[in-house]
């Protein structure tokens, strides 16, 4: 009796007709199901439907190693289940009580010279977890990945919402590929990526009107590189490894680990709404702390110079106005940026850190990730990429009293670049220091697999917009996107929230803000991270409006729940979010017209919440707003503009 209950919560059936071997999972509910075929030809293949329609096609497995080549001549020798019932708390990300329930597979493969490999299939409600394992036999501890034969095949209806990965070794002091390439929405599966090298993580596709899959990984540290989605071939978005030319060309594409070991979790999630997509936990529910920490890590918001007033700013003089602008704002911490070294020296900084203290303010200090893979020479350079060098440096932070850094120009996604993120994570905790990423890779399960961590840039973010009016223009369908795609998936560090209408250090020149003040104050929510560098100024003291700096003084930065309320990738979203007892609800619109919405909102029904809105002028304002009995609630968005309701 037991195993027939197993058996129908699995829904699990081995099937070995002379075509095929066929292996299918489906989620506690039911309405996702996984198939594993192993074919004729001993070729593996997934395909994954949810409520009836097939949204993942046939799509190849496999593993090239020097051992030995799991692509072909494949037989099926095992299948394993489980049920997956597991809660955990997780600070940092969307959601801080996760209960992640799945149905787990693990199907053994021999090939034709009777190696073995596994794969792993765990099916939640609404997403889907995989990797391989391979086991010690043979003689062999360990094994070099030569390339994976992982695809993924949509139906052929389906249009992509991807941002390109670049060539490596362009752009500012040849720090490319750093995840600040733009996106293109509703676009063709055939249309080619700008540049050639497929797509970076995390992709999302809409399946017609069936719905939404999101594509990402998880699990990846110092054992493995990082991947993408290649160029669409034949039909396939095949998983790429690293280009060689990336870390100017040192290192190897190919990653190695011990065994027995297992390669990261590709994820999917899928469903008929944006709504799993916006709320997965994926990234964090299948990978578990590599460390324990001493240490307890506060979070919040802070200053920083750089991103208004630019290299001139890191003088001692001007950081005392940024630490003066974060203890008027009730923040937590200041971000001093590059050059602090030579501008300032170590003997005035500690100087300046003890001022900066004295007044309830902490400090954050940046650092270039340094090595053989760049042009950069903003200091402090080749501090992080030497542990020796490392150690000592963080010792000395450690004895000022910082609390973190902020790590800028990494080289790319080889292996060997994963293990110096680790490296630098694990150093950093010894000495109490929370680390920031910039110019770097998406994490992919970071928050919960390093307890110091507190966020990576990854996107085009807001130093964009000071470069180029070009990037102030499409702020709005950018910042429609992220919730969606970017930031549905890891932390986010945007370093945002301006209140300057001209974006340079006088407010009275450079490229033009296009979006409104209650936009930017939305996207505070709508940005997920927890430590938060808003891209304030001091005069916003005296020529901000009030109401809105008075906001930003309270927001949160960490979260205890999120709900999609509304919204489609590029055009607008309403997200909600939960803070204690307190719900935030923002939204934002980036097209030219007055968006005019009825929402459910129950969390709201019948309560008087606080409503911060534009006029027609993008003027702010904020009053109370009673919302009827049954949660619903009208709202009008301003184009480029946005609204926000507190209880």
């Amino acid at each position: 009796m037991k195993f027939r209950s197993l058996l129908f919560a699995f829904c699990l059936a081995i099937l070995l007709p002379s075509s095929a071997q066929v292996v299918k999972v489906n989620s506690p509910d039911s309405l996702l199901s996984v198939i594993i075929q192993c074919d004729t030809a001993g070729k593996l293949y997934f395909r994954a439907d949810y409520n009836g329609a097939c949204m993942v096609d046939l799509s190849p497995l496999g593993l090239r190693t020097n051992n030995g080549d799991f692509v072909d001549s494949l037989t099926l020798i095992n299948v394993q289940n489980s049920v997956i019932d597991k809660s955990y708390q997780q600070s940092r990300i969307k959601m801080s009580d996760i209960n992640y329930k799945a149905n787990a597979t693990t199907c053994t493969f021999a090939n034709a010279a009777g190696q073995h490999m596994a794969i792993t299939f765990q099916v939640s409600d609404n997403d889907i977890a995989f990797r391989y394992s391979l086991p010690q036999e043979g003689g062999k501890s360990s094994v070099t990945v030569l390339g994976e034969e992982t695809g993924f095949r949509f139906p052929s209806k389906t249009t992509t919402f991807l941002t390109p990965q670049s060539d490596a070794m362009i752009g500012w002091k040849r720090t490319k590929p750093s995840y600040e390439e733009e996106y293109v929405a509703d676009a063709a599966m055939t249309a080619p990526s700008k540049y050639g090298h497929g797509y970076t993580f995390p992709c999302l596709f809409r399946i017609c009107d069936d719905g939404w899959v999101l594509v990402s990984e998880t699990g990846v540290n110092s054992r493995y590189c990082a991947s993408r989605l290649g160029e669409y071939t034949e039909g396939v978005f095949p998983l790429a490894f690293p280009m060689p030319e990336e870390n100017n060309g040192n290192g190897s594409v190919a990653p190695a680990f011990a065994l027995p070991g297992s390669t990261p979790w590709r994820t999917l999630t899928i469903g008929n709404t944006l709504q799993p997509i916006v709320e997965t936990t994926i990234p964090w529910d299948v990978v578990e702390p590599l460390y324990d920490t001493a240490h307890d890590y506060k979070m919040g918001k802070g200053t920083w110079s750089w991103i208004l007033w630019q290299d001139e700013s890191i003088n001692y003089a001007d950081l005392q106005k940024y630490i003066d602008l974060a203890a008027a704002m009730n923040f937590e911490y200041v971000l001093i940026d590059n050059w602090w070294d030579t501008n300032i020296g170590k003997e005035r900084m500690a100087q300046l850190i003890k001022e900066a203290q004295s007044k309830g303010v902490d400090v954050f200090l940046w650092y270039s990730s340094s090595g053989y893979w760049n042009d950069i020479v903003q200091g402090p350079v080749n501090k992080m990429d030497n542990g020796i060098i490392r150690k000592q440096e963080m010792k000395w932070i450690q004895s000022q009293g910082v609390k973190g850094i902020k790590v800028d120009f990494f080289g790319g996604d080889k292996q060997e670049t994963m293990r110096l993120y680790e490296d630098i994570l694990s150093d950093a905790d010894d000495h109490g220091l929370m680390v920031i990423f910039h110019g770097c890779t998406l994490p992919r399960g970071w928050e919960r697999m390093y307890p110091n961590f507190v966020g990576s840039e990854a996107v085009l973010a807001s130093e964009n917009m000071i470069f180029d009016q070009h990037h102030c223009d499409v702020e709005a369908f950018n910042a429609t996107l992220h919730p969606f795609i970017r930031n549905s998936v890891a932390t986010m560090e945007y370093g945002g929230s301006f209140m300057n209408k001209r974006l340079n250090r006088g407010n009275d020149g450079g490229t033009t803000r296009r979006t409104s003040d209650v936009f930017q104050l939305a996207t505070s929510v709508l940005y997920q991270n927890p430590v938060q560098n808003f891209a304030l100024a001091p005069n916003n003291l005296t020529d901000a409006p009030a109401v809105c700096m008075d906001f930003l003084k309270t927001v949160p930065t960490e979260w205890d729940e999120t709900r999609l309320i509304d919204g489609y990738p590029g055009k607008y979203v309403v997200l909600a979010r939960r803070a204690g007892d307190t719900w935030y609800v923002a939204g934002i619109n980036a097209t030219d017209k007055e968006l005019k919405l009825k929402l459910d909102i129950p969390f709201f029904a019948g309560k008087t919440v606080q409503c911060y809105s534009d006029d027609k002028t993008k003027q702010p304002g904020v009053k109370p707003m009673k919302v009827k009995t049954n949660g619903r609630v009208e709202l009008a968005i301003q184009p480029e503009g946005g609204v926000v309701l507190v209880d």
